[in-house]
C-alpha cells in the first residue's frame, strides 16, 4: 500500500510586470517626495540654510544609486571588457554623463524649486518627441504613423501647458509671452535628455549597461557636484552630513533610490520592451496623483488641456512602440533608453 504523495507546496513568485509596476509607483512618486521633504528642511533651518536642500537631496540620492549600480553591475568593470572601450566610447560616455548624468537632473531638481510639480511632469514631455524628431532627423530611423501622431499630440500638449499659464513672478519674456523659469529650466532638461540619448544611440549601442550606467551615474554626480560648488559657494553643501538630512535620505535613498531602482533592474531582465515601455508610460499619470495626495497641488485648467494631449500622444506612441517592438528584451543601453524616454524623471 503506497502513501498519498504530499502536494507540492505553491510557490508564489513575483513577475517581471509587478516589479515594474512597483518601480513605476515610486519613482512616479519621486517629484513630490522631493519638494515635500524640502519644505520638511524649510521647517528646521540650520544656520538660515535648508538642510534637506535640493542640491544635497540629488547629490546624497545620486551617491547611494551609485552604491547600487556597483552591486548589481560591479562584474562588468572588468580589464578585458575595459580594453574593448576606445576613445571615441569614452568621450561618448563623459558627453552622456555631463547631459543626462549632471546638467538635466540639476535643472529638473532647481525647476521644483521655481513652479509646481505638475509643471515639471507634463513640461518634462517634451524630451520623447524631441529625441524621436533627432532620431529622425539625425539618424535616419524610421517611425510609423502611430509614433509620429502621438509625437505632435504631445508635443502640442506641452506648448498648451506653458502658454496657457496664468502670470507669475518667476516668469520670463520670451517672443512676446511670458515663459515660466520653472518651465523652461524643464525644457532645457528634456533638450539635455535628449542629446544624451541621441549620442547612445549613434556611439554606445555596444556598450554594456553596467559600464554605461555606473560611469554616468560617478560622473554626473561628481561633475554637478563642482558645478554647484561654482555656482552656490563652498558652503553649499555644509549639512550634507547633517543627522537630519540623513534621516530622510535614508528614507528618500533607500526608498525611492535602491528599492524603485532594485525592482526597476529585476523587472527589465524578464520583461521585453514594449511591456516595459507601456508601464512606464504612465509615469505623468502617478506624478500627478502624487502631486494631489502628498502635496495637494491639483492640476490647473492650463495641465488638464495640455495633459490630455500629452496622455493621448503617449498612448498613441504606445500603439506605434507595440508593433515595432514586440518581443525584443530590455538586455542593452539602447534598449533601456527607450522605456525610460517615457518615464520621466526618476528622483535620481
Amino acid at each position: 500500500m503506497t502513501r498519498p504523495k504530499k502536494p507540492h507546496r505553491q510557490i508564489y513568485r513575483i513577475s517581471g510586470q509587478t516589479y515594474l509596476w512597483l518601480a513605476m509607483l515610486i519613482f512616479g512618486a519621486s517629484s513630490a517626495v522631493t519638494r515635500k521633504l524640502t519644505e520638511i528642511g524649510a521647517q528646521h533651518f540650520i544656520d538660515n540654510r535648508n538642510p534637506i536642500s535640493l542640491c544635497n537631496v540629488l547629490f546624497v540620492g545620486n551617491l547611494c544609486a551609485l552604491i547600487l549600480l556597483i552591486l548589481i553591475y560591479g562584474r562588468q568593470w572588468n580589464k578585458a571588457t575595459l580594453k574593448q572601450l576606445s576613445r571615441k566610447d569614452w568621450v561618448s560616455l563623459t558627453a552622456v554623463a555631463i547631459l543626462s548624468g549632471a546638467l538635466a537632473p540639476g535643472l529638473i531638481f532647481q525647476a521644483l524649486a521655481l513652479t509646481g510639480v505638475n509643471n515639471v511632469i507634463l513640461v518634462g514631455r517634451l524630451e520623447p518627441p524631441l529625441t524621436l524628431a533627432l532620431s529622425v532627423w539625425l539618424l535616419r530611423e524610421r517611425v510609423n504613423i502611430w509614433e509620429f501622431i502621438g509625437a505632435i499630440a504631445a508635443f502640442v500638449g506641452v506648448i498648451l501647458t506653458i502658454i496657457l499659464q496664468l502670470a507669475t513672478g518667476t516668469m520670463m519674456n520670451m517672443g512676446g509671452f511670458g515663459l515660466g523659469i520653472g518651465e523652461f529650466l524643464t525644457a532645457a532638461a528634456s533638450v539635455a535628455i535628449a542629446a544624451s540619448t541621441i549620442i547612445s544611440k549613434k556611439h554606445l549601442s555596444q556598450i554594456p549597461l553596467g559600464i554605461y550606467s555606473i560611469f554616468r551615474t560617478a560622473l554626473g554626480t561628481v561633475i554637478f557636484f563642482f558645478i554647484a560648488l561654482v555656482l552656490y559657494g563652498k558652503d553649499h553643501f555644509a549639512d550634507v552630513l547633517s543627522p537630519f538630512l540623513w534621516q530622510w535620505m535614508f528614507l528618500y535613498g533607500g526608498l525611492i533610490v535602491v528599492v524603485g531602482q532594485s525592482f526597476w533592474v529585476k523587472g527589465l531582465k524578464t520583461s521585453t520592451v514594449s511591456t516595459a515601455s507601456l508601464i512606464s508610460s504612465f509615469g505623468p499619470i502617478v506624478g500627478i496623483i502624487a502631486a494631489y495626495l502628498i502635496l495637494g497641488e491639483a492640476p490647473t485648467q492650463p495641465q488638464y488641456i495640455g495633459g490630455s494631449l500629452i496622455l493621448g500622444g503617449i498612448f498613441l506612441s504606445q500603439v506605434g512602440t507595440k508593433r515595432q517592438t514586440s518581443s525584443s528584451k530590455v538586455n542593452s543601453t539602447p534598449a533601456q533608453q527607450q522605456v525610460e524616454t517615457g518615464m520621466g524623471f526618476k528622483g535620481i
